[in-house]
């Protein structure tokens, strides 16, 4: 039996992983995992430098430990290294350890069973690598709209909670009515001031809400089907996971697994349900035997662009590179777009700041120019 055979003989009797728990642990992003993206991102560089070099892999993984300055993340490789003492492979170490998703440890699985494991690192690196850019270039966009977005909200909750309420006092004292501007701005004043603790324990509760069932199915799935919907940022959220499934697929074809695994691999790789939910379907359509870009154009989520390209991919039998190109194309665009809601937002918020201070300082301001042109 060849090695793609048996890869896919061994996936389909592997046992099932539990959806509560294990299932979880590697099917959720990098961010709540011990170790981060970049640090992935070396560890694969640094294995496949030093493999390349000559080294075995329990001398290379003892080098690699060495290096490490967290106790949490020398702890982590230790056990890997034990593992392998006992007899694991380095795909069955990752997985015991539950730091790495399953797309990581089957692509070690492949690499080793092929014997193509130093490749299989590079490109794991390089896969780490892009993720690391993508997200730091999203961060760096939308950071400086943020903060100026807290800020406006700071400096308006003050203004409306201290500020106003020192006018409204003197107002009280003219007698006169007052216009509506000001009147409207002394009721949200003194709403906010008699229900503060209210405000403040719904706010806190709506917060514990969201971060004990943020990542709950139901409430995922919904979310995620909203966020697609969204003009301009559904596209840029559509685009993020677009490039990873992209990623992702050119990384197992050109590691030689089978299509249907490699669909099924990344299905548990990438936590976003429109995808998702489509692979489950496609992953049918292969194994009764249709072509996989007619399977693509059965749903809305993959875009023209793509199915074009795959569709010629899967006539030349060069999907890996068809991905790749596809996945260059889908980081160049989030990249656009993340530089575009910056370019965006930043005068916007400005604006409703300015607009928001404005609106305040003329309703403060208003009752004295109307006392004054009276005494006048």
């Amino acid at each position: 039996m060849n090695s793609q055979g048996l890869v896919l003989k061994r996936h389909k009797n592997r046992k099932k992983i539990n959806p509560d728990s294990f299932y979880h642990l590697v099917t959720k992003d990098i961010f709540g995992n011990k170790l981060n993206n970049k640090k992935k991102e070396v560890f694969y560089l640094e294995l496949y430098s030093m493999l390349h070099a000559g080294m075995d892999i329990k001398d290379s993984m003892e080098v690699f430990i060495e290096q490490q300055n967290k106790s949490e993340e020398k702890k982590i490789f230790k056990n890997l290294v034990n593992d392998l003492v006992e007899g694991s492979s380095l795909s069955q170490s990752m997985q015991n350890s539950k730091q790495f998703t399953a797309y990581e440890f089957y692509c070690i699985q492949i690499g080793e069973e092929s014997g193509r494991l130093m490749d299989v690192l590079k490109q794991l690196a390089d896969f780490f690598s892009e993720r690391v850019k993508m997200i730091r270039q999203i961060v760096k966009s939308v950071s400086y709209p943020i903060v100026i977005l807290l800020a406006s909200l700071i400096a308006t909750g003050f203004m409306i909670t201290f500020i106003v309420p020192m006018f409204s006092n003197i107002f009280q004292r003219f007698g006169s009515d007052l216009p509506l501007l000001t009147k409207i701005f002394i009721n949200i004043s003194g709403t906010l001031k008699n229900n503060l603790l209210i405000i403040a324990l719904v706010i806190t509760s709506i917060s514990l809400l969201l971060i004990v069932f943020w990542n709950h199915d139901k409430i995922k799935k919904t979310r995620q089907l909203i966020t697609i919907k969204i003009p301009y940022l559904g596209n840029m959220t559509t685009s993020i996971y677009m490039a990873r499934f992209c990623s992702a697929m050119s990384l197992l074809i050109s590691a030689k697994i089978p299509l249907v695994t490699s669909i099924n691999l990344v299905k548990k790789m990438i936590s976003f349900y429109p995808i998702q939910i489509a692979l489950d379907q496609i992953e049918v359509e292969l194994i009764d035997g249709n072509d996989f870009h007619k399977s693509l154009a059965q749903h809305k989520i993959f875009d023209a662009k793509m199915i074009s390209l795959l569709k010629v991919g899967e006539e030349v039998n060069k999907l890996d590179e068809f991905f790749k190109k596809l996945h260059s194309y889908y980081s160049d665009e989030v990249d656009m777009r993340a530089n575009a809601l910056n370019t965006f937002l930043e005068p916007l918020i400005i604006i409703f700041l300015g607009l928001t201070v404005g609106a305040m300082l003329i309703a403060m301001y208003l009752p004295m120019f109307q006392l004054s042109n009276s005494i006048g």
